[in-house]
């Protein structure tokens, strides 16, 4: 659900908010830059080694928003939502997983090696507990 002011096109903004969570999505669950550590050189520096979330990957999403008016905004009443799709796209997938694990991860990509470790380690400070101690 967003806030965006008059939407002048619907089949534009419900595209555009669509890809800001498909983008947050990949936020979440897939984009990490590792290093090498001899080189100093990401090895991931281009999309053939970085996986991002594409529209094939995410199944069943829409995009909602609130009509409303806001006169400050200008003649038109429109908002940019270039990006506000992804806003809030990646802290609502973290809380997911937190809600069905219990284990909070603070530090993106969520990965299954990130929630076994916490599992077994629990002074890792990239996750904790979420009913614990807050590193």
């Amino acid at each position: 659900m967003f806030a965006a002011g008059r939407i002048v096109s619907p089949a534009q903004a419900r595209s555009q908010l669509i890809g800001g969570m498909t983008m947050g999505l990949s936020m979440a669950l897939h984009e990490e830059s590792a290093m090498d550590p001899q080189f100093g050189d990401y090895p991931n520096h281009d999309l053939a080694g970085y996986h991002i979330a594409a529209h094939a990957d995410v199944q069943d999403i829409d995009a909602v928003w609130i009509d409303e008016e806001e006169p400050e905004l200008g003649p038109a009443g429109a908002k940019g939502i270039g990006e506000v799709g992804i806003v809030g796209t990646a802290a609502a997938i973290a809380g997911a997983v937190c809600h069905a694990t219990g284990i909070r991860v603070r530090d993106l990509p969520i990965r299954l090696d990130k929630l076994l470790r916490e599992s077994h380690d629990p002074d890792d400070s990239a996750v904790h507990p979420a009913a614990g101690r807050d590193r």
